[in-house]
């Protein structure tokens, strides 16, 4: 059977959780390969590469192309880029966020940048975010991967990137603009990666407020998963509602 559908898929939550793969994850992947189907998988971490990313998961048991993986941080340098070509940046955060500005030609200075981009980073620096604020403060337009304010650490819950946005905006009074979930422009984005149009694909995620937000405000049908963060109790609390709602992609069906 040829898929009818495209999809994008959220990976944490849906995939995996953590270091661990999700019940079902791989032999969706498997229908989706088997039956020809486009998809992608998005994240709203700027962390990694493609790269980085196809070996995380084939360390778990998920075997994907880096070709079927997108991020925050290659919407944000795809933004960049149509916005003001060949600029330059201040940037906070690693190698999956610098890599795809490098990619669309971006110079990386703390001199006089066109923007200050914050992603996400293990080791947020005091002298970093100070001189953020500083290039922010001074007029370099202000832009944030994503507007998750924690993420998971080894440890606990860990502040992420917008929590350090906030801190920023504080302290200068500018509001960043956010590229990643539950900005409609990450999934126009993620659409023109995968060459889908919006009424032919289909949103999983385990998220209301940023995958089913997202891809509703996009025009996409939506699956959520209930093997992440949002319960099924939760979901009446929410003034829209995705199109199907499924225990896991294990009873997720390929259209």
């Amino acid at each position: 059977m040829k898929a009818t559908k495209c999809y994008l898929l959220d990976m944490d939550g849906v995939l995996v959780r953590g270091i661990e793969p999700i019940p079902g994850a791989r032999e969706f992947i498997g229908k989706l390969v088997a039956c020809g189907a486009r998809f992608a998988i998005l994240t709203n971490n700027p962390m990694y590469t493609p790269r980085d990313l196809q070996f995380r998961l084939k360390n778990v048991g998920l075997e994907v192309s880096a070709d079927n993986l997108f991020t925050s941080a290659m919407a944000t340098a795809q933004f960049l880029d149509s916005q003001r070509p060949n600029g330059s940046a201040y940037v906070i955060g690693e190698t999956g966020l610098t890599t795809a500005l490098h990619e669309v030609k971006y110079v990386l200075t703390d001199r006089d940048p066109d923007y200050v981009v914050l992603g996400e980073t293990n080791n947020y620096s005091f002298e970093r975010i100070s001189r953020a604020v500083q290039l922010v403060a001074t007029r370099a337009r202000f832009i944030a991967t994503n507007p998750d304010p924690v993420g998971p650490g080894e440890k606990g819950i860990m502040p992420a990137c917008g929590a350090m946005a906030a801190l920023i905006e504080r302290a200068t009074g500018v509001s960043p603009y956010f590229v990643g979930k539950p900005n409609p422009l990450m999934m126009r984005s993620a659409l023109r990666f995968l060459d889908a149009h919006s009424e032919e694909t289909i949103m999983v995620g385990d998220r209301m407020e940023t995958d089913v937000v997202a891809g509703m405000e996009s025009g996409m049908d939506t699956i959520l998963v209930l093997t992440g963060v949002t319960k099924a109790e939760e979901v009446s609390r929410f003034p829209y509602r995705p199109t199907r709602i499924v225990e896991s992609l294990a009873e997720a069906e390929v259209e």
